[in-house]
């Protein structure tokens, strides 16, 4: 099981096309913090029906799209 996926399955869960989560967030639902590794990981999310958009380092925000 990945480490990210109850965030996985949050963000499976949403009914928007598109949302934006803090890395506060994330860390709340994931219950681990974001690192570099989440790079990597968030590949797994398509399985989901989703993926991540723009990381900002500066803002500390993911955006999330709907795929399809």
């Amino acid at each position: 099981m990945s480490k990210y996926a109850p965030l996985w399955e949050y963000v499976q869960k949403r009914g928007e096309q598109s949302f934006l989560l803090t890395f506060d967030e994330i860390q709340s639902i994931a219950g681990i913090p974001i690192d570099h590794s989440f790079l990597k990981y968030k590949k797994e999310l398509v399985e989901y029906g989703w993926q991540a958009g723009k990381i900002s380092m500066k803002e500390e925000t993911v955006m999330f799209h709907k795929i399809g």
